[in-house]
């Protein structure tokens, strides 16, 4: 009698700690091969700040502030956290054209998180925002701006900066899920920061500002974002100005990453 041993099947254990982070990074790195394959999509983080530096810098600078110099030193913060936050609108585009075309529902097919397409658009966003950071930082010095503080203080301000662009990001990403043309995110987005980046510091002292509109400028983000970073830059007092930028980010990833999260498996 002839005994057949078979050894016993090896089970090969697959743990996936980390499976969102690897999927979420692989679709970031598609991110930024279609901004390398489109270049034009980085006019708005490349012309657009050193564009709005020479306008409101030789065309208002002497009028506000009797310098061009001083109002340089006074704008350029602002000028990085208006374009930082109106460069976070393109996320939102690129996400509803990529709805439109179908993109999504080949995601859907892959053995991926569902959440994974829109962290990974969320992360690959972050060379964007670095670049506004360095052109707007760059071309500034070009015009005479300095930083009066040390480097690391520096390195600081431009990295609360991208972080508060990578939280803000989340609100397009929402209005994406919710809007049916991309003409209707960036419509509804600069209807949002636009607001945001003229009632608060961005180009004029808040106490030349109308006392009803103080109260607004209080509370506006951007306020406390420019506040930071003019400290942080300049030397100014930065008083609390980072804890509510800071209050801030966690807010929007708290209220619009799962807001997003949940339109998005509903539209898929």
């Amino acid at each position: 009698m002839t005994t057949l041993n078979v050894a016993p099947a090896r089970v090969t254990a697959n743990p996936r700690p980390f499976r969102l982070v690897r999927h979420s990074l692989a679709l970031a790195k598609r991110s930024l091969i279609k901004t390398y394959r489109t270049p034009e999509a980085l006019i708005d983080v490349t012309i657009q700040p050193a564009l709005f530096l020479i306008i409101f810098v030789y065309i208002f600078g002497g009028a506000v502030s009797g310098s061009t110099h001083d109002y340089l030193q006074f704008l350029l913060p602002g000028i990085l956290a208006q374009t930082i936050a109106t460069g976070c609108i393109a996320i939102g585009v690129n996400l509803n054209t990529d709805l439109a075309k179908g993109i999504f529902d080949r995601f859907r097919s892959l053995p991926v998180p569902r959440s994974a397409p829109l962290v990974g658009a969320v992360l690959g966003d972050i060379v964007r925002y670095m670049i506004v950071t360095g052109v707007t930082v760059g071309f500034g010095y070009i015009l005479g701006f300095r930083i009066t503080t040390d480097p690391l203080r520096a390195l600081a301000g431009c990295a609360l900066a991208v972080l508060f662009a990578l939280c803000l990001s989340w609100l397009p990403v929402f209005v994406a899920m919710k809007v049916r043309t991309p003409g209707a995110v960036q419509g509804l987005m600069f209807a949002l920061i636009m607001p945001l980046s003229f009632a608060s510091n961005v180009f004029v002292s808040p106490d030349t500002l109308p006392g009803w509109m103080q109260g607004f400028v209080d509370v506006n983000p951007l306020t406390h974002l420019v506040g930071a970073v003019r400290g942080l830059f300049l030397g100014s007092p930065l008083g609390s100005h980072i804890w509510w930028t800071l209050a801030w980010c966690a807010g929007f990833v708290i209220i619009f990453m799962p807001l997003a999260l949940r339109a998005y498996r509903k539209k898929v």
